[in-house]
């Protein structure tokens, strides 16, 4: 009898395969690769094929042995090297991975992909210097690649790049732009034009334009409103720490609170918090995004609240299947996520004045004071000394410990003037990466300020990070991407903020949350107007004082703060969300 060819095998493991018979197309390579007269030429290819299903079957370890034999017979089959450390970053093995990649360069063809995969690996271990070497790497050999562009600029942003837009070959800059990605577009730009074409542009290469969509039009008639948040962020991140004591508070008598869960659990009391504050949890992590759609439209939630949006770890292929009749984008990325299954975007009237809905698919839905929530529970440390801080005794403190992808060469070149008309003063950073530290020191000297006073905080405690606001003197805010969750910590620590709205959502924020804390005096109309007031507040602190104490005083009764009252007003908006749906279908 002729032995089976290797074509016949896949034909047969294929079919089974798509049949779910894993295990069954599985043993077709085996029993191929045990036979004494199969073609011992092919071998590498059925191994990385075999690899290939027993990583779907979820058999990781034997997968991996697959793909090294696969390699030890063909060391250049760059496919088994990608697939090889994939499997091992699966694992949590990320510099093994790394290793694989590294090693597996020489094969032309598969240059970019493993460029790529080496990029993005090592972003994730904060390895930034390497990561964007290896990208530009790739772009230059291929450089019409959106998603290597998107992480290639973004890692400019984090490590002060400047300028962040590098020329490439063969690319426009209007090309560039289109693929810039999302959230590092805010960060960029408060042109909101801009940022929908280039959301859009990145929707349509991500989405496929005709999934089906899985709940009902109508609606539901539930006696309890099914609410349904979902993240990737329910652990220690500025979501969850905003929204924590919202899930506690809701009015369990008219709403039933789910919590559709696609985070990494990293096992600390915020993540408890969160879990233990919803009434259902829905873990959707090892679900694919049509297995997590079927099963939101199973529970029949009535209005499904992104949480995500399109920051790192989105899942936006789930809202893609429509599962609930109203889907709402809320906090978690503050510009448009450009897709029509997205109903409405949760604002307010300050961060999104009427003029910037021409630029969001999504509708403006308006909260009645302020779009933020905000945790009353929050603990602050005892106040340290300058000293401990690493900060001059008597010099004038100014902040920002915003990320250091949303400091940009405009803002920081306005700093340095106030720093320069300022003499006995300091900046206060957030030691974000070394080398933004280093960008950033460089830039200082460039500005003709001695690099001694800027001043980079390493992380601490939670606690002890909202104790650090009240040893600074006024937080100086970043444009086009405002401060928004550590504006709200400054301000609950009595620190003004200082700040200069744009455009665009994200340019207002803080504006939103100084309206709403009652300091609008802090809110200037151009850069000009902030410099003179930064400026003017360190050579009059008694002005400074009277906004601390108006803080120490009003603030944690005012709508920033007032968690019960923000519940309260959320509730009433989401029942008039339902309301205009059914007056729609009706209609």
């Amino acid at each position: 009898m002729n032995p089976l060819s290797l074509s016949d095998v896949m034909t047969q493991a294929n079919e089974l395969s798509s049949q779910g018979q894993l295990d069954a197309a599985i043993l077709c390579y085996k029993e191929w690769l045990a036979s004494p007269v199969t073609e011992p030429q092919h071998h590498y290819i059925a191994l990385f094929n075999m690899g290939v299903l027993l990583r779907s079957a979820g058999l990781i370890d034997e997968a991996i042995v697959a793909y090294q034999a696969s390699l030890k017979l063909r060391p250049d089959f760059y496919q088994s090297s990608v697939n090889l450390g994939l499997a091992l970053e699966a694992k949590g093995l990320a510099q093994e991975a790394i290793n694989v990649w590294e090693s597996a360069l020489q094969p032309v063809e598969g240059q970019t992909l493993l460029l790529n995969h080496l990029g993005r690996s090592l972003e994730t271990a904060k390895q930034y210097a390497e990561a964007e070497s290896k990208l530009e790497r790739s772009l230059l050999l291929k450089p019409n690649q959106p998603d290597a562009i998107q992480h290639y600029f973004h890692l400019r942003q984090k490590q002060c790049e400047w300028p962040v837009i590098k020329p490439l070959p063969g690319l426009s800059d209007q090309a560039l732009l289109d693929s810039f990605g999302p959230l590092g577009l805010l960060a960029l730009t408060d042109d909101p034009a801009i940022q929908l074409r280039a959301v859009q542009s990145w929707i349509t290469r991500k989405l496929p334009n005709d999934l089906p969509q899985l709940s009902p039009v109508e609606g539901y008639q539930h006696e309890r409103l099914r609410i349904g948040y979902m993240s990737c962020d329910f652990r220690w991140h500025a979501v969850s720490i905003l929204t924590a004591e919202l899930f506690e508070l809701h009015d369990r008598e008219q709403f039933e609170i789910y919590g559709i869960d696609f985070s990494v659990d990293d096992g600390g009391a915020m993540r408890q918090r969160v879990i233990s504050a919803m009434d259902h949890h829905l873990p959707i992590q090892s679900l694919s995004d049509e297995q997590a759609a079927q099963l939101i439209r199973q529970h029949e939630i009535d209005i499904l609240i992104d949480l995500t949006g399109l920051t790192s770890g989105a899942r936006y292929k789930i809202l893609a299947y429509k599962p609930a009749p109203i889907q709402l984008s809320y906090l978690g990325f503050v510009g448009s996520c450009g897709m029509p299954q997205i109903d409405y975007i949760l604002v307010d009237r300050f961060v999104f004045p009427e003029a910037l809905a021409p630029f969001y698919v999504e509708k403006p839905l308006y909260l009645p004071e302020v779009y933020q929530a905000n945790d009353s529970k929050r603990e602050i440390a005892p106040t340290p000394s300058k000293a401990a801080c690493g900060l001059p005794t008597d010099s004038f403190v100014y902040c920002s410990f915003n990320g250091s992808y949303k400091i940009t060469p405009d803002v920081f070149a306005v700093w340095m003037r106030i720093l320069k008309r300022t003499p006995n003063s300091v900046l206060w950073l957030v030691a974000d990466n070394p080398w933004a530290q280093d960008n950033l020191t460089r830039q200082a000297i460039k500005h003709g300020i001695d690099a001694g006073r800027l001043i980079f905080a390493e992380r601490v405690a939670p606690a002890d990070y909202l104790a650090r606001y009240r040893v600074a003197d006024l937080l100086l805010d970043t444009s086009p991407y405002n401060a928004g969750t550590t504006a709200s910590d400054a301000l609950w620590a009595g620190l003004p903020v200082l700040t200069c709205p744009g455009r665009t959502f994200a340019s207002r924020m803080a504006g939103s949350l100084l309206n709403a804390a009652g300091l609008t005096e802090l809110i200037v109309s151009d850069w000009l107007a902030y410099e003179n007031k930064a400026v003017q507040l360190a050579q009059q602190p008694a002005e400074l004082d009277s906004y601390r104490q108006r803080l120490e005083t009003s603030a944690k009764s005012s709508a920033l703060f007032d968690t019960q009252r923000f519940v309260r007003n959320l509730e009433a908006t989401l029942k008039l969300a339902l309301h205009i749906n059914q007056l729609t279908d009706r209609g």
